[in-house]
């Protein structure tokens, strides 16, 4: 292992190979070093690869802690046979064979063609610690860096500070629970954007955590857990062998606990990840589920279906033995042809999804069984959707573009009606490559480089306050950025409906 005496000196070094700090601030000392000349962010906080991005291998050989060379083993603990590597200097895993990797947990399934395997606590030095605690020592340099005081440099020391906590818990088999709402708190964030998503994935990765189930496949207020890398990857193979691939896995997980745990994937950057609604995203889906044995009787079907307004009820034999269900047709049907049949013969098909499954590819099964048993990540039936559920979820999906839809033409016909097409085309198109001629062709954008413009705004004669209003305006760009994009897991929902609703009649009040 080779470490620098002096890991700030490293650091800077890093930096200075990556290309961050600007121009102005070469030859500063590395407190007074800013990011794209910015005085609000240092250095070390702005760089930091938690913004979105999981620390790999070459981020600690241009740290310095981690020298070209190094040996690493990775040592099946049943069969006591050991796997050689070495770190390239471009910060590649170099097995035997010369095959290379940029994920330790890739390298680590290449030398025995199974997996997956948590590479990071896979692979260790020869003085016997694990590359895992080599990323913890970079990222504990990196917070100990000066910093300035900003508010955004005390986020990171402080969610840097908790994660670490949670691993530790974690690795003392106390691990924490949180609501995901919650969690997002840590980030300072209350929605599931691709951009937010992306960055807690990467955080908890790089400080070898999960969350179980995966907050991105949950609902918003579900709790999940943060556990850590498992104690035995040959265990951790086993169980993750015994289930199902998640769609669009294209390599080995690191993490063994069951399910898709993507959190802790040791993925390279694939740019910006696809968002989806997924089936455990839904409110009901792991929220339980009442359910009867076959040994059950239609009087207690029946009492437990009416006190629940219920329609269905699944039929279990344990919690993970679906044997089917019984529904109100069903029963009706059984007892049409046989007044005294038993309640097997009630019994009809059910079928059962798990819960990270994308929602709109489980519609087909959805349509032919009017319901769906969701599984948990430990395989166990932990609640039920119908067609209700998924009419909602979507209806709640799209009213929002109903709204952004009034609010655009709202803001064409104040522009339209209010000012003058020529200053527009000056404020909008002043070079003209884009031909402007009508105000059909305005943007978003375009609404908000004329109305933030004083001279035209003053033209509107409203008794507003222009800045607050541009403001305003600007939050529902990005409000109408996500959800155009579809990248945001938790819609604008709640806090968006309001704002664009108020915008609207606003709009509406002094547009005559």
């Amino acid at each position: 292992m080779t470490i620098s005496e002096n890991p700030h000196r490293c650091w800077a070094r890093f930096c200075d190979d990556q290309g961050v700090p600007s121009q102005a601030d070469r030859g500063k000392p590395m407190a007074e070093r800013t990011v794209d000349g910015s005085a609000d962010e240092p250095l070390g906080r702005a760089s930091y690869l938690f913004e979105g991005r999981r620390v790999l291998v070459s981020d600690l050989v241009h740290a310095g802690l981690l020298g070209a060379g190094t040996r690493l083993t990775f040592r099946q603990r049943r069969s006591g046979q050991d796997h050689l590597a070495q770190v390239t200097s471009d910060g590649r895993i170099e097995l035997s064979d010369g095959q290379r990797f940029k994920s330790p947990s890739a390298a680590a399934a290449a030398t025995t063609g199974r997996g997956p395997y948590d590479g990071w606590t896979s692979w260790a030095l020869d003085d016997g610690s694990l590359l895992d605690a080599v990323r913890q020592e970079f990222l504990d340099t990196v917070a100990e860096l000066p910093r300035s005081g900003a508010v955004a440099a005390d986020g990171h020391a402080a969610r840097h500070a908790r994660l670490k906590d949670a691993r530790r818990q974690a690795d003392a088999e106390a691990p924490v629970t949180v609501t995901v709402r919650d969690l997002l708190g840590w980030w300072g964030a209350s929605r599931r954007g691709y951009v937010v998503t992306e960055q807690v994935a990467a955080e908890l990765a790089n400080h070898g955590l999960s969350t179980v189930p995966d907050f991105a496949a949950v609902g918003i207020d579900d709790r999940v857990t943060l556990t850590g890398p498992s104690r035995d990857t040959e265990d951790g193979e086993e169980k993750a062998a015994d289930q199902e691939p998640t769609a669009g896995q294209e390599e080995p997980r690191e993490a063994s606990t069951p399910g898709p745990a993507t959190t802790s994937s040791d993925e390279e950057d694939k740019g910006e990840p696809i968002q989806g609604q997924t089936v455990g995203n839904l409110p009901s889906a792991l929220k339980g589920v009442v359910s009867v044995s076959s040994s059950a009787s239609f009087e207690e079907v029946f009492t437990r279906m009416r006190l629940n307004g219920y329609s269905q009820l699944p039929v279990l034999s344990g919690p993970r033995n679906l044997r089917g269900a019984v529904t109100w047709e069903s029963i009706a049907r059984a007892r049409y042809a046989d007044p005294e049949a038993p309640f097997s013969e009630a019994i009809v098909a059910a079928h059962a999804v798990s819960y990270a499954e994308h929602l709109i590819d489980v519609l087909p099964d959805l349509e032919r069984f009017g319901f769906l048993l969701v599984k948990d990540q430990t395989n166990q039936i932990a609640g039920i959707i119908t067609v209700a559920d998924v009419a909602a979820e979507y209806g709640a999906t799209a009213r929002p573009f109903l709204l952004i839809g009034d609010l655009d033409r709202q803001l064409r016909r104040v522009i339209s009606e209010g000012l003058d097409m020529t200053e527009v085309i000056t404020l909008c198109d002043p070079d003209g490559r884009r031909k402007l001629s009508t105000f059909d062709q305005l943007s978003y954008g375009d609404y908000q480089q004329v109305l933030g413009n004083q001279e035209q705004w003053d033209k509107l004669s409203w008794p507003l306050d222009r800045k607050s209003f541009i403001a305003r305006l600007d939050e529902l760009r990005e409000i109408r950025n996500e959800l155009m994009h579809f990248n945001d897991k938790d819609k604008a929902g709640d806090s968006a409906i309001p704002m664009l609703r108020n915008m609207i009649e606003l709009l509406r009040e002094h547009s005559g």
